[in-house]
């Protein structure tokens, strides 16, 4: 027979104003775990059954001026140090495991700080079982006798159930036996002892108002959720996925059977509820059997030694508990098969690993990786939950962030109102953790004040209540009554022996004829006593008619009275009812006022201070833009008196210049006047240019009314000077034997900011093209100056050009067709000799700065 395959019940559409409309706000719960150490300073106190207190611990106080803060936080109950996992569990999980039994979904997390007892509270200690066992004790000691017999309920991939007739679970059980499967179970083997304090809860915890006609399967899952990613903890593979084998160096062993565990994915079913894809979900029945699957996938959880906690758990774990239901038949004998009758329900327990600061843990590589995933989830988490209260409390629309981690984003669904959620927040007093535990309070007050939508109730079957026992003590009693036909036939008197053993024999056939006679004549008597009977009791069914018909008769007089009475009733219902609306749209309109109002006040209020930051922001621009105005007319101010400066001593160094010229022509006006005129010049040689250099006569001196000037000289000015020598890549590199040289420079193809903060003057040589179609160099000098900004600037002050021509640009002549000069020179330069001669020698006494006049001789006429 083909299974009936099911899918997880959609809550229905509910319309405006239904009790779905309502939300409960999450219920966030606070337990302090006592003091490991009686000296360890505390710095939490537990003011009353709903309040904590948080005081600043000494060694915070020196660093903040001796400041003394105290800080109250309020939950919906605090649990102290003396509390028990008895009375943690009837508070929290109870009403969560009772609602699973009445087919709604469950949340419950246990969030704090590393070491404060988040993973006791959910698993326990040998001995004290935490909430998972005894939810477990619960949920069986509620569904023992009304559990389905095993694989009537098959999972799928899906996140839905199939269901199966008795015949093929027979079969599938016996194919399993014939192959044990490790993931499954077996309820007779004996319970671990490594768990067995664990699970042996002395209290009897059971639910109320069960559906005793229904059968329930129970699944449970487990999975982690490491480094934002999810896997299976139960999932078997080869060797231990989570903690491979390593040698001696440290490193992984080489194994090519070492299978890595592979990552889940989330999914989305057709109901739009997340689910982990490929997830492993083992069917158990009873308590031992979910707390053995705990385990073992307990064992491959990841876990390290950090500074704070030996075993802190590196991981978020999720342990589901699924309970599927079905009803049965009319007959109360078997499960209905029909899909959309099945009701899936799910609580999830969530240890979620210890918020930590890196810096106290102390931790390096891999732990460092594992604690910052870890924040950053719980970080996520803290921000869907300010965004929700936000989108409740002001009624904005944005975006829930869930698909940021995989946490929020696989029970996004108990935040839109599948199911309740509850909060357990555990918190360790010592003073160490004041500031993490502040961080924990914080994220708990955000947490209380997000509302979620109050789940539905499920749908009635329609068949009829009680129908299971109902049929078992009809069945029972049937066998054992008389049938009314063996009674009568009892009463008749017994035959004789019928049995002819001679020819002759003449006693048996009257012996039987008698018998029958009076079996006649008493069945003759009967029918009479029958006929009497039946008389009497037709004329009791007359009285009872005509009495039936009496109380038809009152019974119907009655009615109508009530009837009246219950017509003024209904019209009275309608008048309130009427009264009610006309109250209800009253009451509406006021609500629509004051939602505007506030919102006016609302916008009024962000107007105001809008108003108030742009004032802040005009009145801070205007102070900036003020002391912006008075550095840059103090720059200005500074720039321009360098530059008049600067001005006023190049005038006067011009002055000084041009007056030395006019003394030097003079000079050399002296000397050719006074000079005779019978001797014909002769080419002064290099070397007695040289000398003549050398022995200038020196500059009259000036005026004594005069203020000193010091002469300073266009070569020597940057002697002692470092330069920059900007030469660009495109110039073009000439053979002239006059080529520019600076000392102390540095050459570079592109002006930076780093060469001009090492030199003080600047140098460009730039290269273009004459009229004469020769190439002109001019070299392009100025001063470096340090902005008030910090950077350099180039103020350009003088230009030198250097061009260069070509010896056949010029038209020779024949040195037979020139005439000579009366001096003896000739009239034209005809050789290279003689124009290079020209070019490079000079005058003595002509050493004047680059962009002057040079004086020259030409090269005399060979005889």
């Amino acid at each position: 027979m083909k299974p009936a395959r099911t899918k997880t019940p959609r809550k229905p559409p509910v319309k405006k104003g239904s009790q779905t409309s309502l939300k409960d706000p999450v219920g966030v719960y606070c337990r302090v775990r006592p003091l490991s150490l009686p000296e360890q300073e505390c710095c939490i106190e537990v003011i009353n059954n709903t309040t904590v207190q948080l005081h600043t611990p000494e060694g915070f106080r020196l660093n903040r001026n001796g400041d003394y803060k105290e800080t109250q936080y309020s939950f919906k109950q605090v649990f102290g140090t003396h509390t028990t996992q008895k009375e943690l569990f009837d508070v929290v999980a109870n009403p969560l495991v009772d609602d699973l039994i009445h087919g709604k979904n469950g949340l419950l997390f246990t969030y704090g700080v590393t070491g404060s007892g988040k993973t006791h509270t959910m698993t326990g200690s040998p001995g004290e079982g935490g909430l998972l066992p005894r939810c477990l004790h619960m949920l069986f000691n509620s569904i023992g006798s009304f559990q389905a017999k095993r694989y009537v309920f098959k999972s799928n991939d899906r996140n839905s159930m199939d269901i199966q007739c008795e015949v093929d679970a027979l079969l599938e059980r016996q194919k399993r036996e014939a192959t044990p499967n490790p993931k499954t179970p077996s309820s007779k083997r004996q319970v671990d002892p490594e768990f067995a304090d664990m699970i042996n809860v002395q209290e009897f915890c059971k639910a109320e108002e069960v559906d005793e006609d229904s059968v329930y399967g129970v699944f449970v899952s487990y999975i982690e959720i490491y480094n934002n990613y999810i896997y299976d903890l139960l999932e078997e593979v080869p060797f231990d996925p989570i903690k491979p084998k390593w040698n001696s160096c440290s490193t992984p062993m080489r194994n090519t059977d070492f299978v890595p565990p592979q990552s889940k994915l989330l999914r989305e079913d057709k109901n739009h509820n997340m689910y982990v894809a490929g997830c492993t979900e083992v069917e158990v029945k009873s308590t031992e059997e979910a707390f053995e699957v705990f385990w073992r996938g307990q064992k491959k959880r990841r876990i390290a030694n950090t500074h704070l906690n030996h075993e802190s758990s590196r991981s978020h774990s999720v342990f589901n508990i699924k309970l599927v239901q079905a009803p049965l038949d009319a007959d109360g004998d078997n499960v209905l098969q029909e899909k959309e009758q099945i009701t899936i329900s799910q609580l999830s327990l969530v240890d979620l690993a210890g918020s930590e600061r890196t810096n106290r843990t102390k931790a390096e590589g891999n732990r460092l990786r594992e604690a910052g995933n870890i924040n950053q989830s719980l970080m996520t988490l803290r921000t869907c939950m300010e965004v929700l209260r936000e989108n409740q409390t002001y009624g904005t629309n944005k975006m829930v962030p869930y698909r940021d981690s995989k946490l929020t984003h696989l029970f996004k669904n108990y935040f839109d109102g599948e199911g309740k959620v509850r909060l357990i927040v555990c918190v360790n007093p010592k003073a160490e953790d004041y500031e993490e535990s502040l961080q924990v309070m914080r994220f708990a007050e955000v947490t209380q004040e997000v509302e979620v939508a109050r789940p539905t109730d499920k749908a009635i079957c329609g068949l009829t209540p009680g129908r299971r026992y109902r049929n078992q003590a009809r069945a029972g009693p049937v066998g054992d009554e008389p049938l009314v036909s063996e009674v009568v036939l009892q009463s008749f008197p017994p035959l004789p022996s019928c049995e002819l053993l001679d020819v002759n024999d003449e006693q048996t056939l009257p012996r039987l004829i008698e018998a029958l006679e009076r079996r006649h004549h008493l069945r003759q008597m009967m029918i009479e006593e029958f006929n009497k009977q039946a008389i009497t009791f037709k004329a009791l069914l007359q009285e009872f008619d005509n009495a039936v018909l009496n109380k038809e008769n009152y019974i119907q007089g009655k009615l109508n009275e009530k009837e009246k009475v219950i017509s003024g009733q209904k019209m009275e219902i309608e008048r309130l009812e009427k009264k009610n609306k006309t109250l209800e749209y009253k009451v509406e309109i006021l609500e629509k006022t004051t939602t505007i109002y506030e919102e006016d006040k609302r916008n009024l209020q962000q107007e105001l201070e809008t108003q108030n930051q742009k004032l802040q922001r005009q009145f801070s621009d205007k102070r900036r833009l003020e002391a912006r105005l008075q550095g840059m007319v103090t720059e200005t101010t500074m720039k321009w008196e360098k530059e008049c400066e600067r001005r006023v001593a190049a005038k006067q160094l011009e002055m000084q210049n041009k007056l030395w010229v006019k003394d030097e022509k003079l000079k050399q006006l002296k000397a050719i006047v006074t000079e005779p005129r019978a001797e014909k010049p002769e080419r002064p040689s290099r070397g007695r240019e040289r000398e003549k250099v050398t022995q200038r006569p020196a500059s009259p001196s000036p005026a004594p009314n005069a203020p000193p000037i010091r002469l300073r000289h266009r070569r020597s000015r940057s002697a002692g000077d470092r330069w920059v020598d900007h030469k660009p890549a495109t110039n073009l590199q000439t053979e002239t034997v006059m080529q520019p040289h600076v000392p102390r420079a540095i050459t570079v193809s592109v002006a930076n900011e780093k060469a001009l903060a090492k030199c003080e003057k600047y140098m460009l040589t730039h290269q273009e093209l004459a009229s004469d179609g020769e190439i002109e160099t001019k070299l392009i000098k100025g001063d470096v100056y340090k902005t008030r900004g910090g950077g350099q600037s180039v103020q350009f002050t003088e230009i030198e050009t250097l061009k260069q021509e070509s010896p056949t640009s010029r038209k020779r002549r024949s040195s037979t067709a020139a005439p000579a000069q009366p001096d003896g020179t000739e009239s034209e330069w005809t050789d290279v000799e003689t124009r290079c001669s020209v070019a490079v020698e000079m005058k003595a006494g002509s050493q004047l700065g680059p962009g002057y006049q040079h004086h020259a001789q030409p090269k005399r006429k060979k005889p």
